[in-house]
């Protein structure tokens, strides 16, 4: 019966453990105001209010982040009304840039290997997406790599 128990606790911690907060309290709030520069880019989220914006916290060596690119590069040609912002955690701007090159990039990304921006928004893991309005409210968090091209993910941004 010890046993049991036992398993019963660890099932219940790992679930504990994979809930990465689909649902955060910033959701229907207004989304943390920030400016990050890089010394190459600039971003002042403020500058975006009248826009939906996607907010995309990655890495260049974050696997799933890689997977997700694809279609959030995908996204940006096919909806270009909807704003993309990435926030990168990369320390290695050389390495960064690179990636930027290699991988034909083309929305607004900014490096912030402070995590200063992952802090402000409470994301802990990457990729972690949020969505935010036309009023600067956050609408959705997504958590792990997405299809951004789904008919799901692109009906709900052609709605707002």
């Amino acid at each position: 019966m010890r046993k049991v128990w036992a398993g019963v606790v660890v099932a219940m911690l790992l679930v504990a453990g994979c809930d990465r907060g689909s649902h955060p309290h910033q959701i229907g709030t207004v989304a943390p105001e920030f400016t990050v520069s890089d010394g190459v880019q600039t971003v002042d989220l403020s500058k975006y209010r009248g826009h939906t914006v996607i907010l995309n916290l990655w890495a260049t060596w974050c696997p799933p982040c890689i997977i997700e690119l694809p279609s959030l590069i995908q996204l940006h040609h096919e909806m270009p009304n909807i704003v993309i912002i990435a926030i990168s955690q990369d320390e290695d701007d050389a390495v960064y840039r690179r990636f930027l090159d290699q991988h034909h990039i083309d929305f607004l990304t900014v490096r912030d290997p402070t995590l200063r921006i992952n802090r402000l928004y409470g994301t802990l893991q990457i990729p972690e997406s949020y969505v935010i309005d036309k009023n600067g409210m956050v609408r959705r968090k997504f958590v792990s790599a997405q299809d951004w091209t789904s008919p799901e993910i692109m009906g709900y941004l052609k709605k707002l």
